[in-house]
């Protein structure tokens, strides 16, 4: 009446090597014990050793847009988000203005001028701007591009 025994097992352990359930689930030359362990307990991918960092980071490797909104004193405006990820990691940005007036061409062309050195080499997950060249409002649209962005690079 081992068969019932086996079969839990077997479930317990989904996505084991057959050979390493049969001989009663002890790791085997082909499953080391941390990925015996990490199997049974999560059930999550396991990234192999040749693994790319991107596929650690949980996001794709590409470039990525989206645009994010912000209320300032002359209404709600539009700024334009580009991200390129290498790894996890923001490698590049650019911002499309949206003014509707001269005072958000102004603080958006001055976050424009300086994000890229507050963001660039950062992890994605990290990124949290509050203000950016003396534009405070902006960062508000552009946080709300890079959470559009975050969703879309999974």
């Amino acid at each position: 009446m081992s068969f019932p025994v086996r079969k839990s097992v077997f479930v317990g352990l989904a996505g084991m090597s057959l050979i390493g359930t049969v001989a009663g689930c002890a790791p085997s030359a082909q499953a080391p014990a941390a990925q015996s362990t990490a199997a049974s307990t999560s059930g999550a991918p396991i990234a192999s050793t040749g693994a790319s960092t991107s596929a650690a980071s949980g996001y794709k490797d590409g470039t990525y847009s989206a645009d994010g909104n912000y209320v300032s004193p002359n209404g709600t405006e539009t700024v334009g988000v580009e991200l390129t990820l290498s790894g996890g990691t923001v490698s590049d940005v650019n911002i499309t203005q949206h003014p509707s007036n001269p005072n958000t061409r102004k603080f958006q062309g001055e976050f424009a001028g300086g994000i890229k050195a507050q963001i660039v080499g950062k992890k994605l997950d990290e990124l949290n701007v509050s203000k950016v060249a003396g534009s405070s409002l902006t960062s508000g649209g552009f946080n709300q591009a890079v959470e559009k962005i975050k969703s879309e690079a999974q």
